[in-house]
């Protein structure tokens, strides 16, 4: 037989070709090196405390990738034990659980590893993973027992119905219960973990549901009431977007306005300290003064309108003209003598001397009854003084007199206390002597100009004619009002 060049190139290539074909199966199929001399691979001994259907071939997963197979399964003294060959390309930490799971309802068992700490120093040849760090599932077959013994308690003629009636129920749901399973198992794993906190809790909820069960009528109220501001919310939307809108600008004004008044502001408000204190201090008397304002008023507006909307024809207020000079008679006693005191005809303002003037006769006196001597003293109730050093301190107010003198002294020094009053320890000053009185001025030239009495218009210096409605004639019958009322010009 004579072969051609051309034949021989293509029986060296398929040669080739299959040279290649069968080194891939040997290698990567049937892993030959591997099995014969452990080529790429390290192994590393998993300690069980039952072998959970695992059989040696098995797949070993590391983060759902496949990294290696089950090399070998035995048993111990105290369990059972897997031989795994990993891979060394896929660095695997060591700090790691290896669990057994099952590939599907019929098996197929197989070895996940699941790191917890990824920064672990990687496992290495001859590593041995404690039984503490692995888990193996449930035994299938008691399972499956279970299932079957619920099964025949079943009747047979409704156990169609029940399956019918579950498919309704779970049909389609495999993922969710699936999830549902998967968070129950770890709700219970975390619930055994903090056993102690959680029965706790279920010992103290009683307390606290009774306290909800007993305020059952205050909890209606309130959400009545939140349901009604919810109610009143949804009603003010319109005002509500508008405060939402407008606020921000109405905000920045308001800083601006206090930035404005930044200067001037704490001063203001360090004075209003001083007005606060004496406010809280005469909180009492400012509550009476309100208390009273209203009746007060009414009173006056009752003299103000007294004929209002009646048929008189006079229209005014109730005056009373009685005069009553001298009842009672004015209070001289505790001021200045008479030699000391100043006319009013002195228009300078000299300092004032030292001390307080004010009537020093008894406090029951029927004389100035709303004197300096009877204010109240509000943080001492029932204690009356003229000055708020005497309110503060244990001094009492001692009167001059009984005030009956009307002859002699009218200030009555027979007493050993001093005129003006003064603070305990402090001297009187020297009486001031009063100032001499300005020069006067010429008097003015006196002018003379002729009237008409009957109209009581006269000629002025300046020539204009004026009049003055007092130099008129008066009627011959007068009337109390008449007089009261002047003439019109």
């Amino acid at each position: 037989m004579h072969l051609t060049r051309k034949i021989k190139w293509q029986l060296a290539l398929v040669a080739m070709i299959t040279a290649m074909t069968g080194f891939i199966v040997v290698t990567n199929i049937i892993r030959l090196p591997e099995l014969l001399l452990g080529i790429g691979h390290y192994t590393v001994t998993v300690e069980l405390d039952k072998t959970g259907g695992l059989y040696p071939d098995g797949n070993v997963t590391y983060r759902g990738t496949e990294v290696g197979r089950i090399k070998s399964v035995g048993l111990t003294d105290n369990g059972a034990e897997a031989v795994l060959s990993l891979d060394s390309d896929v660095s695997i930490p060591s700090d790691l659980v290896a669990e057994v799971h099952s590939q599907s309802a019929i098996g197929e068992q197989y070895i996940a590893l699941l790191p917890r700490n990824g920064t672990a120093a990687p496992l290495k040849d001859g590593d041995v993973i404690a039984v503490a760090d692995t888990t193996v599932p449930p035994d299938i077959n008691s399972l499956l027992d279970a299932s079957n013994r619920g099964l025949e308690a079943i009747p047979r003629h409704d156990l169609q119905t029940v399956v019918d009636e579950s498919y309704a129920a779970f049909g389609g749901l495999g993922p969710d219960l699936a999830r549902l399973v998967r968070g129950s198992t770890t709700l219970s794993i975390d619930a055994a973990k903090n056993l102690e906190a959680l029965t706790g809790l279920i010992d103290n909820a009683k307390p606290v549901l009774d306290t909800q069960a007993e305020s059952t009528d205050a909890i209606k109220a309130w959400a009545q009431s939140l349901a009604e501001v919810s109610g009143q919310v949804r009603d003010a939307d319109n005002s509500l977007s508008g405060l939402l809108s407008h606020g921000p600008g109405a905000a920045e004004q308001a800083r601006q306005l206090m930035q404005r008044l930044k200067p001037t502001l704490p001063v203001l408000l360090a004075n209003l300290v001083s007005v606060g204190d004496v406010a809280v201090a005469y909180q009492p008397a400012i509550e009476q003064l309100l208390v009273l304002l209203p009746a007060g008023t009414a009173a006056d507006s009752a003299g103000v309108v007294a004929n209002m909307n009646t048929k008189q024809d006079y229209r005014g207020t109730y005056l009373d003209f009685n005069l009553n000079l001298n009842l009672p008679r004015p209070c001289t006693t505790g001021f200045l003598p008479a030699q000391q005191m100043r006319t009013p005809n002195f228009q300078d303002s000299p300092d004032r001397i030292a001390g307080d003037l004010y009537c020093r006769i008894p406090q029951d006196s029927p004389v100035a009854v709303r004197g300096a001597r009877n204010y109240p003293c509000l943080r001492f109730p029932g204690k009356r003084a003229p000055t708020v050093e005497m309110c503060e301190s244990n001094e009492q107010f001692v009167p001059l007199n009984q005030g009956t003198a009307w002859k002699g002294d009218p200030n009555a020094t027979y007493t050993d206390q001093g005129i003006p009053q003064m603070a305990p320890g402090e001297a009187p000053a020297a009486a001031a002597v009063p100032a001499p009185p300005p020069p006067s001025s010429p008097p003015a030239p006196i002018a003379v100009a002729t009237y008409d009495p009957a109209t009581g218009t006269y000629v002025g210096a300046d020539g204009r004619v004026y009049t003055q409605s007092d130099l008129a004639q008066q009627p011959k019958e007068q009337t109390w009002q008449s007089m009261l009322i002047p003439n019109n010009p």
